[in-house]
């Protein structure tokens, strides 16, 4: 018995590594990019092999994270609780896992989809680790302005899945993603503004007050939608998705408008946690828009 739970624990410490609530919404953006590519859905072989060594990749990424931020998260009570800060997993059991994840992921892009997908997610992990973990996250309020590049690598892998290129739309995708991630970071950031002042992180809430950060959050929350808007004029998509962009744009805009006016952890929160769903809808809604004609 107890061999048993040790063992579920290990797994479970693993498995947190991994940062699965990340790791889904980077897969159903991939997924998107797959949809939107074969104006339909591709191969269930293709989709798999996507799923799989897009997981590995983000995976490998995060694993890779916890290893080069483990002095951070020990002095952030919303990380402490993590493998490495709480002794349950070691640094480099970590680094060693992150790394196997990612070369699993090279190896199935390759192998089993194409070259191109295989260096686009690599290069994600390459630029997460680097550029954004080892050298922004740590010197600039910019931080996840530019590192938010990384996450919005996965529907170039989908697209490339499918084309064996990078198209436009694909480009569309990408923009999307990373003009939506500061207002998505920032709203966290507000909401863990002292924890990351603690860590010694320059968040723009910390290093620039809240104002500033709510007028940061509007006027790319603006560009944000307005960008939905423009996808469509590409003829990429279609009338669903236009509409799926408007109805979810403008709680999204009225939401960073809210909080530009003041109220502080309470209002950053609903726009956090709205930021989520938005995101999840608006890949939802290109899939669906690529799937059936309207």
């Amino acid at each position: 018995m107890i061999y048993q739970k040790t063992a579920r624990t290990v797994v479970a410490d693993y498995l947190a590594l991994t940062k699965p609530p990340i790791m889904l919404l980077l897969l159903i953006t991939a997924l998107g990019g797959m949809l939107l590519a074969e104006e339909g859905m591709p191969s269930a072989s293709l989709v798999a092999l996507v799923m799989v060594g897009g997981a590995l990749a983000a995976g490998g990424a995060s694993a890779i994270n916890h290893y080069l931020d483990r002095d951070i998260d020990e002095r952030m009570s919303r990380t402490r609780r993590r493998p490495i800060p709480s002794h349950r997993t070691s640094p480099r059991e970590a680094w060693v896992f992150g790394v196997i994840l990612n070369v699993g992921a090279f190896v199935v892009f390759a192998a089993g989809v194409n070259l191109l997908s295989a260096i686009l997610a690599l290069s994600g992990t390459l630029f997460y680790v680097f550029v954004y973990t080892i050298w922004l996250k740590r010197s600039t309020t910019q931080n996840i302005v530019l590192g938010g590049a990384a996450g919005a690598v996965p529907p170039l892998v989908g697209w490339a899945a499918v084309t064996g290129d990078v198209g436009l739309p694909a480009l569309y995708l990408f923009a999307i993603i990373f003009f939506w991630t500061p207002p998505h970071f920032w709203a966290l950031a507000i909401l863990i503004k002292d924890d990351y002042a603690r860590a010694g992180v320059p968040m723009l809430p910390v290093v620039r007050g809240l104002t500033e950060t709510g007028r940061a959050i509007f006027l790319y929350s603006l560009v944000l939608v307005a960008l939905t808007l423009m996808f469509f004029t590409v003829r990429a998509v279609g009338w669903f998705y236009l509409s799926t962009a408007l109805a979810l744009g403008i709680p999204f805009v009225y939401l960073a408008w809210r909080l530009m006016q003041g109220g502080g952890v309470r209002r950053a929160r609903h726009l956090y946690l709205y930021s989520l769903l938005y995101l999840a809808l608006l890949f939802g809604g290109i899939m669906v828009d690529s799937a059936v004609s309207f």
